[in-house]
């Protein structure tokens, strides 16, 4: 463990198993919320050199993860929304909808792998390379080495139904064109 991460409290839900069947709403913001990825005309989001990676690797995540698909998604100024479906490996459309209280679904406590280390095709490892990548080829651009481009974290909500899956859809839709009502945004 990095001497760090002894200080810093997971956000994910205890023993919840990111790897399981289902869908996840899922924000990343940039480093301290700066508008790197373009901006937001009459409500609408023009993406930047930067933006435009972050929008490739997004939607390239399946090629490097067989088990997720992409689903709605929007690069804003200085955050990402996204809905990645996670799939079993019998199972390759379709929604299982599963409340995370689901016995399948749950850790044992002495299996839940220890805070800061990733579990291969779990959402945080998923998040992780995508974040990497993106910062990797932004710097790859500027020529610089050590650029921060995220915040150190996410924000994730697991899907539970299809009617929560639908209100995720229109928000994420719908975002470019609230940026302005938004005060974190001014």
């Amino acid at each position: 463990m990095r001497q760090t991460d002894q200080y810093r409290k997971s956000i994910r839900l205890q023993n919840y198993d990111y790897t399981s069947p289902g869908g996840y709403f899922v924000t990343s913001c940039s480093y301290q919320r700066k508008h790197l990825f373009g901006e937001i005309k009459d409500g609408q989001m023009f993406l930047n050199e930067w933006g435009e990676i972050v929008q490739r690797l997004w939607l390239d995540i399946p090629s490097h993860h067989h088990h997720v698909e992409t689903d709605i998604f929007v690069v804003m100024p200085n955050h990402i929304h996204g809905v990645l479906i996670f799939h079993d490996d019998e199972m390759r459309r379709g929604l299982p909808w599963q409340a995370p209280t689901e016995s399948w679904q749950i850790h044992k406590e002495n299996d839940s792998p220890e805070f800061g280390h990733r579990i291969s095709g779990s959402l945080g490892s998923v998040i992780g390379m995508f974040k990497s990548a993106v910062t990797k080829q932004i710097n790859d651009s500027q020529k610089t080495h050590g650029f921060r481009v995220w915040q150190r974290n996410y924000y994730e909500r697991i899907v539970r139904n299809e009617d929560e899956l639908n209100a995720i859809r229109s928000y994420i839709e719908n975002n470019p064109k609230t940026w302005d009502d938004d005060e974190e945004n001014q």
